[in-house]
């Protein structure tokens, strides 16, 4: 797990879900190459899969996660309350319609279940791997290290389901809150030496391309690794209410560009959270981006972005 990915947050009043989670891409170049998409997460596709985006930048179906229960099956969290600076170990199953837990799920992105925390001020972000036990419940060592209210996302699929779900649930973390306002990151950010440089930009109601490019000591990375089955995997929170973005990669090569198509559902601004592996290390780069019709917010400009934890 690599240390907690750091920004200053940004007010938010989440009620949580996203439509967003990158997708898979076939991989050529020196690296193994990833397994081509079968099917993507939860919301996972294109904008030709997303039918709930309206012109007018609305959506006619709540992106995922904004709900605790969907389809029947429900989140459930063993403990949503927590202290923040202690260790946590999040416990949760999967409750199926006929309220029993889940046991059997489809692999998607080379895991049973996707989980993601993060804070409703956006201050950290976690894209964790729980283990899952016989009798349903996961369980996963997380991070909680300030106070607040957090969201968690479980990105997933059962077992004979034609389609995946993300659900999200409220943890509360006790403890001194200091809360503050979106980072504004600019399209240039740095962790751990690489600098991660991003293209496009979301239009509501309309697929967009976004491009990040990563390089190091100012040379091109041309060698980036598989990671969950792509050379990249990108999540995208929207600010207010954390709503929860599948974006579907389409690139093919092991770097330096790492491309992804993608639909916002509103107008607003966003917290892109690019995963990357290289030299056998997930980093995580954390980028602020608001559509073209919405000024963007106030805040003291942070271009450096510390890695963020995971979980292999």
């Amino acid at each position: 797990m690599n240390t907690a990915l750091r920004v200053t947050a940004f007010t938010a009043g989440l009620a949580a879900a996203f439509g967003l989670a990158l997708g898979v891409g076939n991989a050529t170049g020196g690296s193994p190459a990833p397994a081509p998409a079968t099917a993507g997460h939860a919301g996972h596709g294109g904008p030709a899969e997303n039918p709930g985006a309206s012109a007018d930048g609305t959506t006619e179906h709540p992106p995922g996660g904004l709900q605790v229960s969907e389809r029947g099956y429900t989140l459930s969290i063993d403990s949503p309350f927590v202290t923040a600076g202690s260790p946590t170990d999040l416990r949760f199953r999967i409750l199926g319609p006929d309220g029993k837990p889940v046991t059997a799920y489809q692999p998607q992105h080379e895991k049973e279940l996707h989980l993601i925390v993060a804070p409703r001020d956006l201050s950290t972000f976690q894209h964790l791997h729980p283990a899952l036990a016989a009798d349903g419940t996961w369980s996963a060592p997380a991070a909680v290290p300030a106070a607040g209210e957090y969201r968690v996302f479980a990105d997933f699929t059962p077992a004979g389901a034609t389609e995946g779900l993300t659900l999200g649930a409220d943890l509360h973390a006790a403890g001194d809150l200091r809360p503050a306002p979106l980072p504004q990151t600019g399209r240039t950010v740095t962790v751990d030496g690489y600098t991660v440089t991003l293209g496009g930009d979301l239009t509501p109601g309309r697929g967009g391309r976004l491009t990040l490019d990563v390089s190091k000591d100012g040379k091109p990375v041309t060698d980036l690794q598989p990671y969950l089955g792509a050379y990249g995997h990108l999540v995208a929170l929207r600010a207010g209410d954390l709503a929860y973005l599948h974006v579907h990669p389409d690139t093919t090569a092991p770097g330096p560009e790492v491309g992804f198509t993608t639909t916002a559902p509103s107008t607003g601004s966003y917290r892109l959270f690019l995963d990357f592996k290289h030299q056998d290390t997930v980093r995580t780069a954390a980028f602020t981006l608001t559509t073209a019709d919405t000024p963007p917010p106030t805040a003291t400009a942070n271009p450096t972005e510390p890695a963020g934890p995971h979980q292999h």
